[in-house]
């Protein structure tokens, strides 16, 4: 049993632009200033990471097959790149985190004008199995909020490109990611193509998932201090490893939403830059793996930062 006593952090697990409404929402969770200090580096919490990610595209609705296969590609490539990969090693004990892609599928059938948590995580454990992370994505028009339906929750919108969380089933639980069709006016518009957006947020997603997948049950845990030994890698200013760049970018989000060039050269993919503690800020691909990065629950303890 813990006997951890700080105020726990404000926890989220969303991706979102941050000059909007949905990005002030969850503001306060986070720190604004650019540029980055290493007082904002990534903690470990103790909780569980996942080293070893096994992937599935599901599509709902209506999409363009060019757009899917673009989207299938370079999603996977991001995921595996050597040069990214280095850049996360430093969680992972100086070790290289690797992703598996299975088959992509499409799922027809009626939707919603505005997708809730209660339509998304209704679907999860049908459509993959506890192996899997399900990555899924919303066909163009429809609006993604992060709340159940009712709520006036953070939506697309106004700002809500996506967010990941986990859901338990009898046979043990299911993490997944979901990414709205962002173009303008609908998530993060932040390249000169849907597919590029989708993916960056994507990439944002399951970076999180590998380095914080349990956080849904630690929001879930409320003021429960125990809720913090849920959590994996996190700020103690309340950010996962892809808040943080957001947030410090603000308005300058090609700053950190960029087309990265590939390590072994086949071209480039549309990410986000993930936080690097090793730099104290964001980091594109480097050559050398990183090494394990310092930060433990005591230290985080220090800080003493807040939920709402």
């Amino acid at each position: 049993m813990s006997t951890f006593t700080a105020v726990a952090p404000h926890l989220t697990s969303v991706a979102v632009a941050p000059a909007t409404p949905a990005g002030r929402v969850y503001a306060d969770a986070r720190v604004a200033e650019f540029p980055a200090q290493p007082d904002l580096n990534m903690q470990n919490f103790g909780g569980k990471t996942i080293e070893h990610l096994t992937v599935t595209n599901v599509y709902i609705g209506v999409w363009d097959a060019t757009e899917r296969d673009h989207l299938d590609h370079s999603l996977a490539a991001a995921m595996q790149d050597v040069g990214l990969n280095n850049v996360l090693a430093q969680y992972f004990g100086g070790r290289r985190p690797t992703t598996e892609f299975r088959a992509s599928r499409v799922l027809d059938g009626p939707l919603p004008p505005r997708a809730y948590k209660s339509f998304v995580e209704a679907r999860i454990p049908w459509l993959g199995t506890e192996d899997e992370v399900v990555c899924l994505c919303l066909p163009p028009g429809v609006v993604l909020v992060d709340g159940e339906e009712g709520d006036s929750g953070p939506d697309s919108e106004h700002g809500l490109g996506g967010y990941h969380g986990s859901v338990h089933t009898p046979e043990g639980t299911m993490y997944y990611a979901v990414s709205v069709y962002a173009e303008r006016g609908n998530g993060i518009d932040a390249f000169d193509a849907p597919w590029k957006n989708i993916c960056a947020i994507l990439y944002h997603e399951l970076c999180e998932v590998r380095t914080d997948p349990d956080v849904e049950d630690a929001i879930r845990a409320g003021h429960d201090p125990q809720a913090l030994d849920l959590l994996g890698w996190y700020s103690p200013q309340g950010g996962e490893i892809g808040d943080i760049p957001m947030e410090l970018a603000g308005m300058d989000i090609h700053d950190v939403m960029q087309e990265v060039a590939l390590s072994d050269g086949s071209g480039t993919a549309p990410v986000q830059l993930m936080w690097s503690n090793a730099v104290g800020g964001p980091e594109g691909p480097v050559k050398r793996r990183r090494s394990p990065a310092a930060g433990s629950r005591s230290a985080a303890g220090r800080a003493g930062t807040r939920r709402s």
